[in-house]
């Protein structure tokens, strides 16, 4: 009898804890008698972008790690010279990756043999007057940047563009959900629930990097050209029909 009481003692002892470390269960919606009809809808809504990002720097090679740092240093600077005097703020101006490798030459049955080095040192530049992008990037190029990276378009404030696209899925999800109801001799008694699913605030995948030539005195000047980017939210919204 002792040993029996002891175990319901120690057993009572752990019924706090167990119940305490069990996951809580999320509340499940009460839906009244009707039919539940789940819809997911994507609201979208065209602007013209207002930043445009790049990255532009230098890419030396030489035979030794020394030189081909320097050589990009030297170079670097004038890249950063000229943009400053094209008037960007300090803010907008960021270093994005600096590296330094070794080349290898490769031959059959034969280790790599190291024949120089590779210095690279690249900056991301935010235009916030896009119109004046394509000026700064031949500015660049003349000053000696041989790496141009972008551009990437986006928007400096996408909240308002953000709640007109998630007002838009709002809108398409009722009106299916209409037609459903129609459909099925029903009508959309009310809203049960709203989940936002994702959105896109509008930037751009940045596009492959590519290799600037130096800029010949005559060549037509570089253009950026804004267009429009697609802002979107979507929506899984849950309606009752009856």
């Amino acid at each position: 009898m002792r040993l029996a009481f002891a175990f319901l003692l120690a057993s009572a002892a752990l019924l706090p804890a167990a119940a305490s470390a069990q996951v809580p269960v999320p509340m499940q919606t009460v839906v009244p008698d009707g039919t539940i009809l789940d819809v997911t809808a994507t609201g979208e809504v065209e602007i013209a972008p207002d930043v445009a990002t790049i990255r532009a720097g230098v890419t030396t090679q030489a035979p030794t790690a020394a030189a081909a740092a320097q050589e990009n240093a030297r170079r670097m600077a004038g890249v950063i010279r000229a943009l400053r005097g094209a008037g960007l703020a300090e803010r907008d101006l960021a270093t994005s990756d600096v590296s330094l490798q070794p080349q290898y030459r490769y031959a059959e049955n034969q280790p790599p043999v190291v024949t120089g080095y590779q210095a690279a040192n690249s900056v991301a530049v935010r235009f916030r007057d896009i119109a004046k992008a394509g000026g700064v990037l031949d500015a660049l190029v003349k000053a000696g940047a041989n790496q141009i990276d972008g551009p990437a378009l986006s928007l400096a404030q996408p909240d308002a563009a953000l709640d007109a696209a998630r007002a838009d899925a709002l809108k398409r999800a009722r009106a299916r959900a209409d037609l459903y109801a129609r459909a099925a001799g029903l009508r959309v008694e009310r809203i049960v629930a709203i989940d936002e699913a994702g959105e896109n605030d509008g930037g751009t995948p940045r596009p492959p990097m590519f290799q600037a030539r130096a800029a010949m005195a005559d060549a037509a000047p570089t253009q950026v050209l804004a267009g429009e980017t697609t802002v979107s939210a979507t929506v899984n919204v849950r309606f009752l029909l009856k």
